[in-house]
């Protein structure tokens, strides 16, 4: 697990779920019920998980700047031997906490506490454990006005170089930048009907199709179920549910979620630092296939001296209006021109 961390070796596999069949109409569909499991109101919540995973749970709050945002819990616990700081975004289990919380989407005070509870874990040599479940970051007007751009680029910038083992947990849905400020980890874990894309499906089909109908197509063609995530390399483990979705069985999605993440800890916790923060940055840099071509070397252009400029400038040859008749003046003034010379 370690060497497969460090790079030196890439083939082992982890947990995958079975693949359903690509290109098809059975495929689009069995794609889409995947994003409506991870949409479910009833899937196990942030807090749900903590309490249910971890012990001693005390929970942190605002970031000393502006205030404290319902959208964005974090906070310190013990998940089986090891003390950890915990961050996540928390959706409502009813409209009214909904609106509270902002359906999940966290403002740029939500990023803003979390970076803070971030670096309080790497001075006090705690790991990080990150559960992610986020349409999106939250688009009002007031979440622009307080940089909410900033905070997420600051936040991903942050965990690229935190000195201290980071784990990442996708629960549901993963959304674009709201998911990538807490996903910038050493591993990256997803359960088997969670998400991961850089928009969503309805956002995608409104830009490429002109309508959100179009959603379960755009689904498919940004493989963003865990399965294909793992296939390509964005996501490393996918951690089965309980059969019908982690709904329906919130205290054994936890337990499955528990012994993974607890494995990963017990990996990650005695790697080097530096071996720690070289690996997670590779990782990142490594995703996405590209391939390098020489260009051609293009030879610079020949540049006249001024020498040469102003020989050709006084040149009085050049400025001579000539003598003799040239093609085309041979005619009388009054004379048609010739179908040759039009």
């Amino acid at each position: 697990m370690v060497d497969r961390l460090l790079g030196r070796s890439r083939d082992a596999t982890p947990v995958l779920v079975p693949a359903e069949s690509t290109g098809s109409a059975d495929n689009q569909a069995a794609v889409w019920a995947r994003v409506q499991l991870a949409r479910n109101l009833r899937r196990p919540h942030t807090l749900e998980l903590i309490h249910l995973m971890a012990d001693g749970w005390v929970e942190l709050h605002g970031d000393r700047l502006f205030g404290d945002d319902g959208a964005m819990v974090a906070g310190l616990a013990t998940i089986d031997c090891h003390r950890v700081a915990i961050v996540g975004m928390q959706k409502g289990a009813d409209t009214e906490e909904n609106i509270r919380r902002s359906f999940g989407m966290p403002h740029p005070e939500g990023y803003r506490k979390a970076m803070r509870v971030m670096e309080m874990a790497e001075r006090f040599g705690l790991p990080i454990v990150t559960l992610i479940d986020v349409p999106g970051a939250h688009p009002g007007a007031e979440s622009e006005e307080r940089g909410i751009a900033d905070a997420i680029a600051r936040s991903i910038a942050l965990m690229s170089r935190l000195r201290t083992p980071i784990v990442a947990v996708i629960t549901g849905e993963g959304g674009s930048g709201g998911a990538l400020a807490l996903a910038v980890a050493d591993v990256v874990i997803a359960l088997e009907n969670a998400t991961y894309s850089v928009i969503t499906p309805e956002g995608c089909a409104s830009i490429l199709w002109r309508t959100p109908e179009e959603a379960p197509t755009a689904a498919r063609a940004m493989r963003m179920s865990a399965g294909e995530q793992q296939r390509l390399g964005v996501v490393d483990v996918v951690v089965p549910e309980p059969a019908g979705g982690a709904h329906t069985d919130h205290a054994e999605t936890a337990r499955h979620l528990r012994t993974t993440i607890v494995g990963w800890l017990d990996a990650l916790v005695p790697v080097p630092t530096d071996q720690l923060v070289e690996a997670r940055y590779r990782r990142f840099r490594a995703l996405g296939p590209y391939t390098e071509t020489a260009a051609p070397a293009v030879p610079a252009p020949e540049r006249t001296g001024l020498a040469d400029r102003l020989r050709n400038l006084l040149d009085m040859n050049r400025w001579a209006t000539p003598t003799g008749p040239q093609p085309g003046q041979g005619r009388q003034r009054d004379e048609p021109p010739a179908r040759d010379e039009v």
